[in-house]
This record gives C-alpha cells, structure tokens and sequence, in this order.
C-alpha cells in the first residue's frame, strides 16, 4: 500500500503561544516519521523572516503567505497575536484561500478567531481558549460556542480546539482519522502523551 503524503502548514506570526504552534508540529512531524511519510509538516509565516511568539519563542518559517505553497492540512495557533491578525485583510484573504484548497483545517485557541474573521467557520459549533469564548461569541453570533470539549468538528473540514495543550489531541486525532489509529498509537507512545 502508498503511502499519501499530507502536506501540513502551520501558520506562524508575532505574538504567537508556543505549545499552539510547537504542538501540532511535533504531532504531525512524529507521525510523518514513523508513518514513512504520510505528512510533511513546515511553518507558513505571515510576513517574511523571522516570527516571534510568547516569551521570545522564534520560529524562522521557509516561506511566508506571499510565497508558500498551499497546505494540505492548514492549523491555526492562537495567542494574543491572533488579535491584529484580525484586522490584516491579506491575512485573512490568505487563510479563506488555503482553507478552500485544504482538505482539512485546524485551530488551536484563538485561532479560532482567525478562522471566524476569515469566514471559514460554519454556523454550527466551534471552541476555543475558554477566556476567548465571549470574543468567539461576538465575532460569530451565529456559531454555538462550545465549552468543556477539547475539540469540535465544526464542518466536514474545519475542526477547532480549545486552549493550548488542546491542539496535541486535534492532532492526535485527525493523525488517526488519515494514517490509522498504529500511526497514531506510535505517536502517543513517541511523545509520552498520556490523554
């Protein structure tokens, strides 16, 4: 059997929370080692060089917007930067356009804020950090906002996750929902996640 190689971006800026950004990654790149390849993990910055996120935590992405490829997989982490994200238009040109190519996309806290501005949100359910919910609320009036779950699958596509420590469960599962519950288990057992 082929393996189908995912292509998986994660959206990198300023002001960024580490482990939103550094989690999913470390999933998605753990699961394409011991999967063989079935996902290819980099960093999309918002702007080109060097993105700083919480506490200094610098990530230099390959490409930027302006200039990557399109993801298969697009994941949105969250953090007090998502705030003036909202108020970039190109940036948020730039996530309805990898979302409607994406086979999948994800956030992580408040990136859930960025898919709403984005309009990639559906009128059903959505999370995010629990000190986010009211701005989640008041951004989409029309979306249930979900508490006490660590993810939702708000469309056939689009899935959100709570806060932090949340966007290594969305990883985990949607590892297992496209590369098997044993590629999912060896990542588990990689990491020493015990969820």
């Amino acid at each position: 059997m082929s393996i189908v190689e995912r292509t998986v971006g994660i959206l990198a800026f300023d002001d960024m929370e580490v482990l939103d950004y550094a989690g999913p990654y470390e999933v998605f790149n753990v699961a394409g080692e011991v999967s063989g390849g079935a996902f290819r993990t980099y960093a999309i910055g918002v702007d080109a060089g060097s993105q700083v996120g919480r506490g200094g935590f610098t990530v230099v992405p390959p490409a930027s917007i302006a200039d990557t490829e399109l993801p298969t997989i697009l994941v949105v982490p969250g953090g007090a930067g998502t705030r003036p994200l909202l108020r970039r238009p190109e940036v948020l040109a730039w996530v309805t356009r990898a979302a409607e190519h994406a086979e999948l996309v994800l956030s992580v806290c408040t990136g859930a804020l960025v898919l709403a501005g984005a309009g990639v949100l559906a009128a059903t359910r959505a999370t995010t950090h629990h000190g986010a919910f009211d701005e989640l609320g008041a951004l989409m009036p029309e979306v249930e906002v979900v508490s006490g779950e660590r993810f939702v699958q708000n469309s056939q596509r689009v899935w959100t996750s709570g806060g932090i420590s949340a966007g290594i469960d969305l990883s985990l599962h949607i590892v297992g929902l496209l590369a098997g519950e044993d590629t999912r288990a060896a990542v588990v057992e990689e990491m020493e996640w015990l969820w």
